[in-house]
């Protein structure tokens, strides 16, 4: 896909990993995906940029007691959105600030406990590269009770849901203007218990079972398949310090994050 160089409000459009290793991070990830893992200036509190071709793809902050990648949603108005999500049913866990002059930013929950990430843009626009290998291909919303989600996520951002079946489950496609720019999917049993409400981070790679093959040798773990889905192979799994993601090889190409 093209190089992206904006993103619609509404539309997912970075992520980034809160890690309590951030050297053993950048290690597994460069070697998993082939990131170009590098230093931002100090008074970016260790924060790391991770670049594909030369553009960035996802960030890695050293801050992480309880490791996880977070799922940023872009906002022309992270102030307003901060409103909109306390109204809806949600809650801010940190509010609006400013990161120097990449842009504006704020950490949410909604109803079911699911932290995102809200991102208004100024030098920094977002993901440079996605939906090819090595690069974020689609964020998904994994939840114990999807009743209160779509209203919420419609009253914040806008979206509307459609039911699909992907790989023998019910499964919400997540819109924006008409555009896939999302999914969402109720946990049952096969989830373990102790998993809490979460927003998933899928990265494309060539192939699902090499993949999974590196994933385990670099000291991560593999969670479940790989297996095959109507939009290709995946697998989900957790780097060494316990974040969860998962890897798709796509086939044919799902339109996901670089929706804009």
């Amino acid at each position: 896909m093209p190089d992206v160089d904006q993103y619609a409000p509404g539309t997912p459009s970075w992520v980034d990993l809160s890690t309590s290793d951030i050297d053993g991070s950048a290690a597994f990830y460069a070697a998993l995906l082939g990131w170009d893992v590098v230093d931002l200036p100090p008074e970016a509190g260790g924060y790391r940029m991770c670049r594909l071709r030369g553009r960035p793809v996802a960030g890695l902050s050293p801050m992480g007691e309880f490791p996880a990648w977070t799922t940023y949603i872009a906002s022309d108005d992270v102030d307003a959105a901060c409103a909109r999500v306390t109204a809806a049913g949600g809650s801010v866990m940190m509010a609006p600030m400013d990161v120097m002059e990449a842009g504006r930013m704020a950490i949410a929950v909604d109803p079911a406990g699911a932290v995102f990430g809200i991102w208004q843009a100024r030098e920094h626009r977002g993901a440079g590269i996605a939906n090819e290998p090595g690069a974020l291909t689609w964020n998904e919303l994994t939840v114990r009770d999807t009743a209160p989600e779509l209203p919420f996520y419609e009253q914040v951002f806008g979206w509307s849901g459609a039911m699909s079946a992907m790989g023998g489950r019910d499964y919400t496609i997540l819109s924006l203007g008409g555009s896939m720019i999302a999914g969402m999917i109720q946990m049952d049993d096969q989830w373990p218990e102790g998993i809490p409400s979460h927003w998933m981070t899928y990265f494309a790679v060539e192939d699902a079972d090499a993949a999974c093959a590196k994933i385990t040798e670099l000291g991560g773990t593999v969670h479940a398949g790989p297996m095959d889905i109507p939009t290709g192979r995946f697998a989900a799994a957790g780097d060494p310090q316990g974040a969860a993601f998962s890897v798709i090889a796509l086939s044919p190409p799902m339109e996901g994050a670089a929706a804009a």
